[in-house]
């Protein structure tokens, strides 16, 4: 490998980290948002991005806990994704990259890749037809807007997952011969 490439991938280790640690920022301030906005709503708009949903607790407290726990597995499920791509970039040996761990990581991610694409498409979803009942979603909305950026990431990381389960078949049969 050479040094140019050796430097990219220790920048994308960096990039990685920081990416999920920002991740993990937003899971913790939204799962705090939450905690603060039953116990002490008076003080949610001094929070993290100041995510008022108390016209919808008092509306429908139903409807308030389900579009947050939508709103808190997707930011969880995000930083899981990374969380798995860190582990993926730890494990990922470039000299000989097709291994069954490496197959299987990129597999895991674009499994949770899918899963943050359709949870985000649902809430969408479920969203549009609160609109329709009378709820304010305005400030839900930046929460799953890039919904179908990540269904099609998921399909193209697969085909990735694909190659790699290939290519470790290949490799496999090509040790036995020699």
């Amino acid at each position: 490998m050479s040094k140019r490439n050796n430097i990219i991938f220790k920048g994308l280790h960096v990039v990685a980290y920081i990416i999920f640690v920002g991740l993990c920022i937003e899971a913790g301030g939204l799962l705090v948002n939450f905690v603060f906005s039953l116990f002490k709503p008076e003080i949610i708009a001094n929070l993290y991005q100041k995510l008022d949903l108390m016209d919808m607790y008092k509306q429908s407290k139903p409807t308030f806990f389900g579009m947050y726990s939508f709103i808190l597995s997707i930011a969880v499920l995000k930083a899981y994704l990374f969380y798995e791509v860190i582990v993926l970039l730890h494990k990922l040996d470039l000299e000989k990259p097709f291994s069954t761990f490496v197959s299987g990581q990129i597999t895991k991610i674009s499994s949770t890749t899918l899963s943050i694409g359709l949870l985000s498409y649902l809430a969408k979803q479920i969203a549009e037809k609160l609109v329709d009942k009378g709820y304010n979603m305005d400030a839900l909305q930046d929460f799953w807007v890039d919904s179908q950026a990540f269904i099609l990431m998921a399909a193209v990381i697969y085909v990735i997952a694909t190659l790699f389960a290939r290519g470790v078949a290949i490799q496999a049969e090509n040790d036995l011969t020699i």
